[in-house]
């Protein structure tokens, strides 16, 4: 059973790899040395945007960053000897199945790094390949059941996306099935994953437009006992005006403890001091101010 975690939790996620590698960069395949220490730089910069941001008032026993070994093991280890909250994932990148970044080996890599929580980025549809979703339940149990054993939290994003059949009852409007459709989506997958063994702590989740789904899916996640198992919100890369109102909707509602907002916090600024449009500094700043408005909007929210 999930022991579950209930404090506020405000995650500044960069783990992207194969998304960043790519979209950022344009560079497919096998990377240089330098390309890698671009990349590297890159990150540095939304990390002290983070530290901008927590000096600045973002309460430290609540903000997190999220980043992966390939790129920030420098970041992970800093952040560990400063005390912050840290996650990293253990999922190969940009794959419609899941599975583990270092194979057989997942552990070690964990037990390295040793990160606050352990997280995984899932693709389940209840609805969809039946054999790929037992595959995946099987390999999440596995990583579940490590997780507890060693007494290590457990942080699950998951993605449900639309199958086609799903997406021809709405003319193809990936809008309305978000909207009708997705969220009994989610509580269904939430039960079936529970019921074959894999226990979050914390179930990071697509955004939601009605108060009403936010608390069914609070619901499911801590049914049967599971009662400090607590809900964050994802950025999904949306604009603004949209990230702020998943957060407003999910602040008001008790089980939704945060967030994990990362594209809508730092990929415009990170692009335009590529471009050299900016400087680091007004970069970083710029990281720093926008991830401080998520967590004050999400703080306002929730007393409100």
């Amino acid at each position: 059973m999930a022991r579950g975690y209930d404090r506020p939790l405000y995650i500044l996620p960069f783990d992207h790899r194969a998304s960043f590698q790519t979209a950022m960069f344009g560079w497919k395949g096998a990377l240089t040395a330098e390309q890698t220490a671009e990349i590297i730089a890159a990150k540095l910069v939304i990390y002290d945007g983070f530290q901008a941001a927590v000096a600045a008032g973002v309460s430290s026993e609540h903000a997190g960053i999220l980043v992966d070994e390939q790129f920030g093991a420098v970041i992970l280890c800093d952040a560990a000897r400063r005390g912050s909250i840290t996650a990293c994932p253990v999922e190969k990148s940009g794959q419609r199945e899941f599975d583990f970044e270092y194979g057989e080996d997942f552990a070690r890599h964990v037990e390295a790094f040793n990160p606050t929580f352990c997280k995984v980025l899932v693709r389940y549809n209840p609805e969809g390949d039946p054999d790929l979703n037992r595959q995946q339940a099987a390999r999440l149990k596995r990583l579940s059941d490590y997780l507890h054993g060693s007494h290590r939290l457990f942080l699950f994003e998951l993605h449900v996306p639309a199958e086609p059949g799903q997406l021809g009852r709405f003319r193809g409007d990936p809008v309305a099935y978000d909207r009708e459709l997705r969220p009994a989506l989610m509580v269904q997958t939430l039960e079936e994953l529970q019921d074959a063994g894999v226990e979050p702590d914390i179930w990071k989740v697509e955004g939601l437009d009605r108060r009403e789904d936010c608390a069914k899916v609070v619901a499911a996640a801590r049914r049967g006992g599971r009662d400090r198992v607590g809900c964050i919100i994802l950025g999904r890369g949306a604009d603004e005006p949209k990230v702020r109102e998943w957060l407003t909707t999910a602040a008001g509602v008790p089980g939704f403890i945060g967030f994990a907002v990362g594209r809508t916090t730092f990929w415009e600024p990170l692009a335009n001091w590529r471009r050299k449009s900016v400087t680091r500094e007004a970069a970083v700043a710029e990281v720093a101010r926008r991830y401080r408005a998520w967590a004050g909007l999400f703080e306002e929210a929730r007393r409100g």
